[in-house]
């Protein structure tokens, strides 16, 4: 049995799931009658504190559509530069919503500092592109955002007439986390994407939440952008299932990276540099990360090892397969020393 920590979208359907999805009832989604679906996104909008919600196959395509329903050709979006929208989505923003990325660093915690916020609005003047939207990730790099900040950053942005999209790929990992109900968190962005293909261990699929109205701009730019799906109740009926039995459960997912890094803390030449929800962040000395990844692969367990890596646990990592990681990475530099 393989131990898989390069990423929490590699879990496989749980057999409960399959069977969930087999006794799926259907319809056309794109004529807006896959009951499944219209469940699904039914329960993620009112869980999430918003009107109404629309179902996408990917993260990406989500988001991207999300931006492109509150951008305009040639507006700009103020996002931080380890941000997914920014800088894991191929640049999507730009090459096809004609949006303008205006990147800033982002601070330890993964916020956005409001002073540099303050400093990216551009001024209303022909010269410049039209800033119109806030993004922000949640979690990032494992990171819950501080509440209060989410608060102030997302009060901040209305007040300069800016909107709000949250990247929440991991926010429920990141509600779990916090012990906060999902609505708490999502309920201050004007829009929200969430993802079932992460921790929650759907094979595919996100929903964007946002008022009817919003939702109605991005139900065209989905089909535009090739994400109107048919008989996709198949898959809602994966990420519903998902929602109901997978969702306290990423507490374990968080239980199981803690005890990763502890383990990983003991280990001379390792370093741990951040443990946060499901996520550890290691540094590996740059002459071994190659053959330390070799000598796990061939023991079972996958990992991309690099000078500075993440390492992520999931509903296919359970507490022994975190101790055979453990060992095989011990006896890996055990035997190197």
């Amino acid at each position: 049995m393989t131990i898989d920590l390069r990423s929490d979208t590699v879990t496989r359907p749980t057999e409960a799931m399959r069977r969930a999805m087999m006794a799926a009832e259907v319809g056309d989604d794109v004529w807006g009658d896959d009951p499944t679906v219209l469940r699904l996104q039914a329960v993620v909008a009112e869980r999430a504190g918003h009107q109404a919600g629309l179902f996408f196959p990917s993260g990406t395509q989500a988001n991207l559509t999300g931006l492109m329903s509150h951008c305009g050709r040639g507006d700009e979006m103020i996002v931080g530069q380890f941000a997914h929208t920014y800088k894991y989505e191929g640049g999507g923003a730009a090459v096809l919503g004609s949006i303008q990325p205006q990147p800033i660093e982002n601070a330890a915690d993964g916020s956005l500092p409001l002073d540099k916020i303050a400093a990216a609005i551009k001024p209303v003047d022909d010269h410049f592109a039209r800033t119109r939207l806030l993004a922000l990730e949640n979690t990032i790099g494992g990171k819950v955002l501080p509440a209060a900040y989410v608060a102030e950053a997302t009060a901040y942005a209305r007040s300069r007439g800016l909107a709000s999209h949250l990247d929440g790929a991991r926010v429920c990992n990141a509600a779990v986390a916090s012990g906060r109900p999902l609505d708490e968190l999502c309920r201050p962005f004007d829009s929200v994407s969430i993802c079932f293909s992460k921790g929650l261990a759907a094979p595919v699929g996100s929903v964007l939440v946002g008022t009817s109205a919003y939702i109605e701009v991005a139900r065209r730019w989905r089909k535009v952008l090739g994400g109107g799906m048919r008989q996709s109740g198949l898959l809602a009926a994966a990420c519903l299932h998902a929602l109901e039995h997978h969702y306290q459960r990423l507490a374990e997912d968080h239980a199981n990276a803690e005890r990763l890094a502890r383990g990983l803390a003991e280990i001379d030449g390792v370093k741990v540099l951040s443990q946060a929800t499901n996520m550890v962040f290691a540094q590996f000395p740059a002459g071994h990360c190659a053959p330390l990844e070799a000598w796990l692969k061939a023991r079972g367990v996958l990992a991309q090892i690099l000078p500075t890596a993440r390492l992520v646990t999931h509903l296919d990592v359970g507490a022994a397969d975190i101790g055979e990681a453990l060992g095989a990475i011990r006896d890996y530099f055990g035997r190197a020393a």
